[in-house]
């Protein structure tokens, strides 16, 4: 790595590369959001939010990945676990993860608005029983041959 590193320095200087970080989103408003959220829609706007903030940096991190596990070919006909393998592998990943934390929203605002319906046998309990001006119902015909026939 050291070599590396030296073997590169002329390089560098041909080509010089920032050495700060990426510009992203700070955190610190949404975790303030965060904090304040009260109800699930507002959790999925900060949610939402964020990835729409994140979106394109991730989308950098993964195409320049791309990039690099396709240099000179190198990605052609290479096994399991080479390189450039596990750079695509990256790169994917990458982009699943706002892929992941979606779908996870989605459920959460699913669960809180869309419940999966209740049984019959459980609508009934949960009905309060009122009166009814009407005579019950009268019971079920017992099975078997219908008479007449």
């Amino acid at each position: 790595m050291r070599w590396a590193r030296r073997d590169a320095e002329p390089f560098l200087a041909r080509h010089p590369l920032p050495t700060e970080p990426l510009p992203v989103p700070g955190p610190a408003p949404y975790f303030a959001a965060l904090a304040a959220a009260e109800t699930s829609a507002e959790v999925s706007a900060v949610t939402q939010r964020f990835l729409d903030a994140a979106q394109s940096a991730l989308s950098a991190v993964s195409d320049l990945l791309v990039a690099i596990a396709r240099w000179g070919d190198r990605h052609r006909f290479t096994e399991q676990g080479s390189a450039p393998k596990l750079l695509m592998e990256a790169a994917s990943r990458s982009l699943s993860v706002p892929a992941i934390a979606d779908e996870a929203d989605l459920k959460t605002l699913r669960a809180e608005y869309d419940p999966a319906p209740t049984s019959p046998a459980e609508s009934r309990s949960e009905r309060p029983q009122v009166p009814s001006a009407l005579p019950p119902s009268p019971p079920p015909a017992p099975r078997g041959p219908a008479p007449g026939r």
